[in-house]
């Protein structure tokens, strides 16, 4: 298995390499934190080794319930929010083709947002259609998938019958506790765990995401042996990637730059960019603290955001990831009459012209005072993602610690919902209720 890259030439041209050592120690304890769980938020610390612990037996069965749903569905609605949908968003975008229908059923999402022209034309679009649900919540309270599941299962229990309908719907929820348990028992769903020591935002390596991937027919063995190889190189110390990540973007947090951007060159990492964003925004955005996660599509953002990252505030730094092998190849053609003076390119592949947009950008936003870092994977197939995807997570485990925050906690998630059940006048917010209205 060919392994990620880390690459931070420019990032020590800006701040020196001695700014970066200097943290070592920092990034040290800050793993045999995570590795001994003594720190704080140690309590949903099950991501940690999960790919190297999840069983072939949960595996075969993530499998076989997908094929199922393959078997039996046109489509599958993907019901979940945060975490509980952005892992899997993103490897099945880097995975899929963007054009024309996948093999096997489509997998949409619900319950990530609550825009009722969103619901009203995906309810639209699945009348009459063969569909299956996986409704993802521990809880089963969580307003958002909530309401899309209750609209959904009224739906398909209405076109399928709720016989069949309870064979179309499988529960990923708490183990023993919850509304959305209480539900699957009682109708019969098939069900998987999630586990309460894994949060949502380090949750895409279980039945999470595991079970929309393979039902998109996407090979989740390979995932997770891409995660196991870099948990296992990682946590060994034999691979200090992940900490050089770490220690880098903490380098360059306590020089000045509060803002990181993820940069990518392929349209089909657009989510993994969410994905980050969530993880690392969630988990180190507490106490006033904390780099400000953000995420542009190159080129295309070139010719939005190019101006302000180019001259803009100085208070940035990119991390770009760089796919290194094309899963296709195509070469630009000649041209008789070269009217669009790009006959010098004739011959070359497409993804040559891309790698030097990429390179010719690093240089010039470095020249302008933004320093980068370069992640470069093999390609976009499901063990270099998996490597990725762990990759972020453990770093971002290392950086939380080293920025003084508990990683692992989202304290500020809260205050919204407080509000929001509040003004809704649900039961049990009145005093609630009384006090915000006098507010507005």
């Amino acid at each position: 298995m060919e392994k990620i890259q880390l690459c931070v030439k420019y990032a020590e041209a800006a701040i020196g390499r001695d700014a970066i050592d200097a943290l070592r120690p920092e990034a040290e304890k800050a793993l045999r934190t995570l590795v001994n769980g003594d720190g704080a938020g140690n309590d949903f610390l099950g991501w940690l080794r999960l790919p190297a612990d999840t069983t072939p037996e949960l595996v075969a069965d993530i499998n076989a319930t997908a094929e199922a749903l393959r078997r039996d569905c046109d489509t599958v609605v993907c019901i979940g929010i945060g975490g509980s949908y952005l892992g899997a968003k993103a490897v099945l975008e880097a995975l899929g083709s963007q054009f024309g229908k996948a093999d096997g059923p489509e997998v949409l999402f619900a319950g990530q947002n609550i825009g009722e022209d969103y619901l009203y034309e995906l309810q639209q679009y699945l009348r009459g259609r063969r569909f299956g649900i996986i409704v993802i919540s521990k809880s089963g309270t969580t307003t958002e998938p909530a309401i899309a599941f209750r609209l959904l299962k009224e739906q398909l229990e209405a076109q399928a019958g709720r016989e069949a309908a309870a064979k179309l719907i499988v529960a990923i929820t708490d183990a023993r506790r919850g509304a959305l348990r209480t539900l699957a028992t009682s109708e019969g769903y098939k069900t998987f765990v999630i586990e309460d020591n894994v949060g949502g935002r380090f949750s895409v390596l279980t039945p999470v995401g595991l079970l929309p991937i393979a039902v998109a027919g996407h090979d989740i063995q390979a995932l997770l042996d891409g995660a196991k190889a870099m948990q296992e190189a990682t946590l060994d110390g034999s691979d200090s990637q992940a900490m050089l990540y770490a220690m880098t973007r903490n380098a360059l947090y306590r020089a000045g730059k509060k803002i990181e951007i993820l940069v990518n060159y392929s349209p089909k990492l657009h989510y993994m960019g969410e994905w980050w964003k969530q993880l690392y925004g969630e988990s180190e955005g507490k106490d006033h603290r904390g780099i400000f996660p953000a995420a542009v599509d190159n080129s295309t953002d070139l010719h939005s955001m190019g101006q302000w990252i180019q001259d803009g505030e100085r208070t940035i730094f990119e991390t770009v990831i760089s796919v290194d092998k094309q899963s296709h190849r195509v070469e630009i053609p000649t041209d008789a009459d070269n009217l669009d003076g790009l006959n010098y390119l004739a011959g070359k592949r497409v993804d040559e012209v891309n790698k030097m947009a990429e390179l010719g950008t690093r240089i010039a936003h470095v020249d302008g005072g933004v320093p980068n870092m370069r992640i470069i994977i093999p390609s976009l197939d499901a063990a270099s993602l998996g490597q990725l995807i762990y990759f972020f997570e453990v770093a971002c485990g290392m950086s939380g610690y080293m920025l003084g925050v508990n990683p692992f906690n989202q304290p500020g998630v809260e205050d919204y919902k407080r509000n929001m059940f509040a003004l809704l006048e649900k039961p049990g917010y009145e005093e609630a209720t009384k006090a915000i209205k006098e507010r507005i």
